[in-house]
Order: C-alpha cells, then sequence, then structure tokens
C-alpha cells in the first residue's frame, strides 16, 4: 500500500496515508459491489471527531483578529507608551537648568546659629539665588536631538504593529490551512470506516482475500494518527494567535475562514517605491540620521562656554546697612574633552548613513522577493486551476471506468487518485504560500491589500 509524504516547509510534514483510503472508497461506493456491504454496526462507526463541532462554529475574520491584535496586544501597548514617554522628553531637554536658592546664617565669637548677631558688623543672615545659563542656542539643540529620538520611537512602534499583526496573519493561513485539511482526514476516516467493513464482508462471503482488510485496518489507524497530529498542530497554533490577541489560553477556540486567493494590483516599481516613502524601519533610521545631525550640531555649540548668574542679599544687625551681591560666572569647556565629544558625534552620524543604506537595501530586496514570490503562485495558482486539478479528476475518472470494467488494475487506479489528492493539497500550499507573500508585502509597503 503506497503512502505519499508531503513536505512540511510552511506547515510541518503532513503525511498523506488517507488516500489509500478515499481511493478505496471511491472504488467501492462506485464500483458495482455497493449491494455487498452489511450496515455498518454502531460499535464499529468512529465517534465523530472533537474539531468538525468546533469547526462548524462561526468562523472569525483575520481583519477582526488585525484590530483586536492592535488593541490589546501587550507588545504593541508597551512599544506605544515608550513613545508617548519619549514625547515629554523634548521640553526637559531644552528647559533651563534648575535654579539654586540658598539662605546662609554667619555668625561672630560662637558656633551657636545667630550668636554674635546684635554685636558684631560681620554677623548677618543671607538669602541667595544662583541660575545657570546655556550658551544660546544649546537648549534648542538638545531639544531638537529628543525629538528626532521621538521621532524614531514613533516609527519603531508602527514597526512593531505590524510586525505584530504580519505574525498574526502568517498563523492564521497556518491554522486556516490545518483546519481545511483536517475536515479531509475527518471525511476520509469515516468513509474509511465503512471501506474496512465492506472489505470484511466481502472476505467473509470469499469475494475478497485477507490481505485488503489488513491494507484497510492500517489505513484506518494511520488517519487516526494523522488526526491527532493536526489537532496537536491546530492546538499549537491557537496557541500562537491567542497570545498575540492577549486573551486567556482557555478560551474559546479559534475557527479560521476559507482562503481565497487575493489579487495584487500594484507593480514591483510602485511596491519598492511606498517601502521608500512608509516603511517605519526606514523612517526610524532616518529620524535616527537627523538626531546625529543634532548632535554634531551640538557638540560644536558646546565648544562655546556656559554662564552663571547668582543675586545674594545679606541682612546684617542694626549697626550696620544690609549687603547686596550680584555675581556673573562663565563656564569654559573643557577643548580636549569636547573635541572627542565632537569626533564621537560625527562618527555615530557616518554610522546612522550606513544603517540607513543597509535598512533601506534589506527593505528593498525582501520587497522583491516577496513581490516575486506572490506573482509565481500566483502563476503557479492558474497552472493548477486551469490544468493539473481538472486534468487529473479526469484521469482519476477514466482509471474508475477502466478499473469497474476489469480494463485496469488496482495500482494504476491508486495512483492516479494519489494524484489527485496530491494535486489538491499542492494548490492548497501554493495559495498559502501567496497570502503569506502578500501579508509580508503589506507589512513592509504599508498597502492595504483587499
Amino acid at each position: 500500500m503506497q503512502s505519499t509524504y508531503l513536505p512540511r516547509s510552511l506547515f510541518g510534514c503532513t503525511r498523506i496515508s488517507l488516500v489509500t483510503a478515499a481511493l478505496l472508497v471511491g472504488t467501492l461506493a462506485l464500483g458495482g459491489n455497493a449491494g455487498a456491504q452489511e450496515p455498518p454496526s454502531p460499535q464499529r462507526r468512529i465517534p465523530e471527531s472533537r474539531a468538525i463541532a468546533e469547526h462548524a462554529g462561526m468562523a472569525t475574520s483575520l481583519r477582526e483578529l488585525e484590530q483586536e491584535a492592535e488593541q490589546k496586544n501587550p507588545q504593541i501597548a508597551a512599544s506605544f507608551h515608550g513613545w508617548q514617554a519619549a514625547r515629554n522628553v523634548p521640553k526637559q531637554a531644552s528647559a533651563l537648568p534648575e535654579t539654586q536658592l540658598s539662605v546662609q546664617q554667619f555668625s561672630v565669637g560662637s558656633p551657636r546659629p545667630f550668636a554674635g548677631y546684635s554685636n558684631s558688623d560681620f554677623a548677618y543672615i543671607g538669602f541667595g539665588a544662583s541660575q545657570d545659563i546655556p550658551y544660546p542656542g544649546k537648549r534648542q539643540l538638545r531639544g531638537r536631538v529628543a525629538e528626532y529620538e521621538a521621532d524614531s520611537m514613533e516609527a519603531q512602534t508602527d514597526s512593531v504593529r505590524r510586525a505584530v499583526v504580519g505574525n498574526l496573519k502568517m498563523v492564521y493561513f497556518r491554522l486556516a490551512y490545518i483546519q481545511q485539511t483536517l475536515g479531509v482526514l475527518q471525511r476520509s476516516d469515516a468513509l474509511l470506516t465503512q471501506v474496512q467493513e465492506a472489505s470484511e464482508a466481502r472476505y467473509r462471503a470469499g469475494q475478497g482475500n485477507q490481505q485488503d482488510v489488513l491494507k484497510a485496518q492500517l489505513q484506518h489507524t494511520k488517519i487516526l494518527q494523522e488526526v491527532a497530529h493536526h489537532h496537536q498542530e491546530e492546538g499549537l497554533l491557537e496557541a500562537q494567535i491567542k497570545q498575540v490577541l492577549g486573551r486567556p489560553q482557555d478560551s474559546a477556540d479559534i475557527v479560521a475562514e476559507t482562503l481565497t486567493l487575493r489579487a495584487l494590483p500594484y507593480t514591483a516599481a510602485e511596491l519598492l517605491q511606498r517601502a521608500r516613502e512608509q516603511n517605519p524601519d526606514v523612517h526610524s533610521k532616518q529620524a535616527s540620521i537627523r538626531q546625529q545631525e543634532a548632535k554634531v550640531e551640538l557638540a560644536h555649540k558646546n565648544f562655546c562656554p556656559d554662564f552663571n548668574v547668582q543675586y545674594n542679599y545679606e541682612h546684617t544687625g542694626s549697626q550696620t546697612r544690609d549687603y547686596y551681591m550680584a555675581t556673573f560666572g562663565i563656564r569654559l569647556p573643557n577643548r580636549g574633552r569636547q573635541k572627542a565629544e565632537l569626533a564621537e558625534a560625527q562618527a555615530n552620524h557616518e554610522r546612522a548613513r550606513q544603517e540607513l543604506d543597509a535598512e533601506s537595501q534589506r527593505v528593498l530586496s525582501e520587497v522583491q522577493q516577496q513581490y516575486v514570490r506572490a506573482t509565481n503562485a500566483e502563476e503557479r495558482l492558474k497552472i493548477y486551476s486551469d490544468g493539473l486539478v481538472p486534468q487529473s479528476e479526469a484521469t482519476f475518472q477514466s482509471a474508475l471506468s477502466a478499473y469497474e470494467s476489469n480494463r485496469q488494475d488496482f495500482e494504476s487506479l491508486l495512483s492516479s487518485f494519489l494524484d489527485v489528492l496530491n494535486v489538491d493539497l499542492e494548490y492548497r500550499n501554493e495559495l498559502v504560500e501567496h497570502e503569506s507573500a502578500l501579508a509580508e508585502l503589506e507589512r513592509l509597503t504599508g498597502v492595504d491589500l483587499p
């Protein structure tokens, strides 16, 4: 009995042991031996699978899950609050340094407070204020540096949102594929039960052989194993989706809609231009360049001195007049330290330029790759729908007619049916490949495909 294995490059290895089962169903159900089958006994029927009842419920659209993820995903929320926090930094960076207030008490003849205050001309109580004043232009530059940092954080927030939604789409497509193929397995399992009973009935009547009965039982067991594998894969995918949505893991299961082919209305050049204009990772690097430019300008400005002004009032005893003192100070920068700061800022600016170029090249390369992936998948889907699918079905129908009239052997019929099922599953894989490529293009370019 032949068993076919498909690679699990996207969704794991799906073994198609049910093919033979489905073939036996078609052969026996459409052949002239249906009257020899005994009615299936209730003891031998397989209970309805858990997934059949679950998948009969209302499917949840991908758009609804995207909106829920944008509202409730903790990673998106954390990134958003980080950006909101960064928006408050420019005002802090451009503000004047804190004003210092002071109280002084000067006594004569004793360490005790106010000792000798009334009998010495030198004793006093003083009040003062001091303010540092940066060189004109430094505060504005510091604010600009912080503003560009906030712009970079805003772009990163959009990048996180797109990454989370993109990951949700990928897992959703996988779940849709698993649930659809799980339904095929379950239907084949129910039919195979009847096939197994029919083969046993024919064997008891002397019209079959023991090998056919054993093969039917073996395929029945393999299908049960495949159903278990699909249940595991389905549970893992639903757990991932619930994590993205911030739902409790014990919440209701998620049913995906049936995948449909979406059109790509943009050319490669249009998508590349959208990526240059709307990709958040590129925007983040552009903001980083502006931030480093402002830091270079600030490093030049830091060669200029800062200032300090002070004013003190000193109240003495009644014998002498009060004192009033104003002070103006200049803080000279350390030129060696400032040269090192300028060199650091210039090097970081060049680093930011190279990072922008690298990020732009990476994004454009990914856009081009996903465009090629999507267009080629669309072409292959057309080949499947217009050629391979109808051709394989016609070949199977011809082989089935020949087998019913004893003009073809069982192995040839089995091979033609394997072609039908493999083509069907390959078509589903190509559809997921196509939709995954479109989801990546949406993430990279910011376009919203219908």
